[in-house]
């Protein structure tokens, strides 16, 4: 399952870095200057992808175990 769940954590967190960059790009409100906050985004979308990948590398093997290839 540890394979799988970093597999899922490099698609996933590309995405969500790559989003969370975007929306930091798109919105011009409270931030003083996005060009500083972009590694910070990034890594934020990161962290919050590694919980995430581990949820549904658990859910793949549950649903995976009992089947018969």
């Amino acid at each position: 399952m540890f394979k799988v769940a970093i597999l899922i954590w490099v698609m996933l967190g590309t995405v969500l870095a790559g989003s969370a960059v975007t929306a930091l790009l798109t919105v011009q409100g409270p931030v003083g200057s996005p060009m500083k906050d972009l590694p910070l985004a990034a890594l934020v979308g990161f962290i919050v992808a590694m919980p995430l990948s581990y949820l549904v590398a658990a859910k793949i093997s549950r649903n995976g175990r009992g089947r018969v290839a």
